[in-house]
C-alpha cells in the first residue's frame, strides 16, 4: 500500500469517528425535546398551578433516576439534623440511601438525614430572580445544618472521620424568563456567597449553568440537558462517598 493510500484510508476513518457522534448527539437532544413536551403539555393541560408543578417536579426525578447510578436515591423530601432542625420541602434530593436509610417515611414523605446528602434542586416553572433567589435561601438553610462525621473501623485499623463537602445546589426549569436566556442579566442575579450560592441550573429551552470548575459556564447548544447531567455525574462522582454518619447524635434526641 502506497503512502498517499494510507494517508487516505487513515483520514476516511478518522472523519468516520468524528461522524459517529452524530447520531448520540442527536439522541441526546431528543431526550431533552421529550422532556420539554412533556412540561409543555402539562403547562397547556393542567390549570392548577400546584398540581402542574408536582407533575412537572415528577418528570425531573425520573430523568435523574434514569441516569444516576444506583448508589444515588433521587426524591422530593425533608432534611433534618442531629439537632432537630428541619428544611423546608425540598423538591429534588439525591443523597445516599446505602449508608444513611430515611427516617420516619410515610408514603412519598420522607425525613433525610443531612449527613447522606449530596446535592438539592427546586424546580420552578422557569429560571428568573425571583426563582434564584428561592433556591439560594434553600441552599443556605440546608448547608447551615448540622452534619455529623465519625471514624469507621476496618480490618486493618480506622479510616479516620471524613471531612464534609459542600452540598451542591441548582436550579430546575422548562425556560428562562429572559430573553436571551441565561445570558449576563442570568449571571448577574446569581449570588456569590458560598453558604447560598447555586451550583448549576437547567432550562430545557435556554441551555444549562455551571460554575463547578471556579469559573461560569454556560452552553446553549442542542442536547444541552444531557452536557448538565454528565456535568453532575462528574461532580458527584468527585465528592466520592458521603461521611459515616454519627448516630449517637441522633440517639440523644430520644434521650432528651
Amino acid at each position: 500500500m502506497t503512502q498517499n493510500s494510507t494517508t487516505t484510508t487513515t483520514t476516511t476513518a478518522l472523519n468516520a469517528a468524528v461522524d459517529d457522534t452524530s447520531w448520540l448527539k442527536q439522541a441526546f437532544a431528543n431526550v431533552q425535546t421529550a422532556l420539554g413536551s412533556q412540561m409543555a403539555l402539562a403547562t397547556q393541560s393542567i390549570s392548577h398551578a400546584g398540581t402542574m408543578g408536582s407533575v412537572n417536579e415528577e418528570h425531573w426525578l425520573e430523568l435523574l433516576r434514569s441516569y444516576l447510578p444506583n448508589r444515588y436515591e433521587v426524591a422530593t423530601g425533608i432534611i433534618i439534623d442531629s439537632k432537630g432542625n428541619r428544611s423546608d420541602q425540598i423538591d429534588v434530593v439525591i443523597f445516599d440511601r446505602h449508608f444513611t436509610p430515611t427516617l420516619l417515611d410515610q408514603k412519598n414523605h420522607r425525613y433525610i438525614p443531612a449527613e447522606a446528602v449530596y446535592a438539592i434542586f427546586e424546580c420552578k416553572p422557569e429560571v428568573n430572580k425571583g426563582y434564584i433567589e428561592y433556591a439560594e435561601k434553600k441552599a443556605a438553610s440546608v448547608r447551615s445544618m448540622t452534619r455529623t462525621s465519625v471514624a469507621i473501623s476496618h480490618a486493618g485499623g480506622t479510616y479516620q472521620a471524613k471531612p464534609h463537602f459542600r452540598i451542591l445546589a441548582g436550579l430546575l426549569a422548562p425556560r428562562s424568563g429572559w430573553v436571551n436566556g441565561l445570558d449576563s442579566t442570568f449571571l448577574g442575579n446569581l449570588g456569590s456567597q458560598s453558604v447560598s450560592a447555586l451550583d448549576c441550573v437547567c432550562s430545557l429551552d435556554h441551555g444549562c449553568y455551571d460554575c463547578y470548575d471556579g469559573s461560569h459556564l454556560v452552553v446553549s447548544e442542542q442536547g444541552a440537558m444531557m452536557y448538565f447531567l454528565f456535568r453532575l455525574l462528574a461532580r458527584l462522582q468527585s465528592l466520592g462517598t458521603v461521611p459515616a454518619i454519627d448516630w449517637a447524635a441522633y440517639s440523644r434526641i430520644i434521650k432528651a
